[in-house]
């Protein structure tokens, strides 16, 4: 359960942190404290695929590619975006990046905004030497439109690291309890739109881990986004987070009261297919293992993101991204061939079973 005090307040004398430092809070927050969901879960554990004992497949045979912006993935697996910024997501990404090559999996950078501002700071996003060929997202904040970024940042980002597709992220809530966030979302949709009819490369919405409605999906199909991501609750609560790094009582109490805030990934999952028919969507947002890829594929995704899970694994090394990515996979592939599915088309297509849980 989410706890309603807050930590020390440390001196704040000096004014706002710096991005750097908030970087580097957000990965050690995330690596050495629970901030799960306390109650809200992903909504997948009230799905199930109807078990085939007969599938007729062989599963040397079952097909787990994808292709998605002109390139062709091994398996629907998403390394989410996470970090960047700071000296130690460098070592991160780095092995990130060295995995994803190694799989031909997709692979998100966090936040771009550090490397922006500090150019200092971009080299700890500059992953593509060590994957060469993979897919790679770049990612701002869209709220960052209201605070003088547009078309020529986004350009940047996306040169920074030579990346494949841009991801714009929405993180109101996230935001809203920081002290200092950017909390200026009026009129976004517009300057979304403008930005997306400029850049040479396609552009991702995605949320953080709040979902987004039917009509979120609708209208940033309508201008013009390549794919979304739904990022929806069940995981990692970033309100929990910014509750570990709140400089006082007040702003802990605040973000607290936002611990089970939002929308199950599986129903924004089908929100987002509602909204945004044929438009490729991404799952994201509490999901542990290839059962839960596979669930979202079912419920009309094109593919599976973790981030607390690969986090884990890159801070101890690439191998255990490695075995990580395998594990996904065969868990994947098995529950294809049980589900009697040879593609991930046909698992796309595959109904799932709705069961009552406690």
């Amino acid at each position: 359960m989410s706890k309603v005090t807050g930590p020390p307040a440390p001196d704040t004398s000096t004014g706002d942190r710096q991005i750097e430092d908030r970087k580097a809070d957000h990965i050690r927050i995330n690596l050495d404290q629970n901030v799960q969901f306390p109650r809200v879960t992903t909504g997948l554990e009230r799905y199930r695929f109807m078990h085939q004992a007969l599938p007729e497949l062989d599963l040397a045979e079952v097909d787990s590619r994808i292709s998605l912006f002109g390139k062709t993935l091994s398996a629907p697996i998403l390394i989410s975006s996470m970090t960047g910024g700071t000296e130690i997501a460098l070592r991160i990404n780095e092995r990130l990046a060295e995995a994803a090559e190694m799989h031909q999996i997709a692979i998100g950078l966090g936040s771009q905004r550090a490397g922006i501002k500090d150019p200092a700071q971009a080299r700890t996003y500059r992953i593509r030497a060590y994957a060469p060929t993979a897919l790679l997202f770049g990612n701002l904040g869209a709220v960052q439109f209201n605070y003088g970024y547009g078309v020529e940042e986004c350009q940047r980002a996306v040169d920074m690291i030579e990346a494949d597709a841009l991801i714009l992220h929405f993180n109101v809530l996230q935001e809203a309890v920081q002290p200092e966030g950017d909390t200026n979302f009026a009129g976004l949709l517009s300057k979304v739109e403008a930005v997306v009819k400029r850049l040479p490369v396609p552009v991702i919405a995605k949320e953080v881990g709040w979902g987004f409605s039917e009509q979120n999906a609708r209208d940033l199909a309508n201008a013009g986004v390549s794919a979304i991501d739904v990022a929806g609750s069940g995981g990692t609560s970033w309100s929990e987070v910014e509750y570990h790094r709140a400089p006082t009582a007040f702003h802990a109490r605040v973000a607290a009261a936002f611990a089970d805030w939002g929308i199950p990934t599986a129903d924004a999952i089908q929100y987002a297919v509602k909204g945004a028919p044929g438009l490729p969507i991404i799952a994201s947002g509490g999901l542990r293992d290839g059962i839960d890829i596979a669930k979202c594929i079912g419920l009309g995704a094109i593919m599976g993101g973790l981030a607390g899970p690969f986090l884990k694994a890159a801070d101890q090394s690439v191998e255990a991204v490695d075995q990580l990515i395998r594990e996904l996979s065969a868990q994947l592939r098995i529950a294809m061939l049980c589900s009697s599915a040879p593609t991930i088309a046909a698992l796309q297509q595959t109904p799932l079973l709705k069961v009552e849980t406690s």
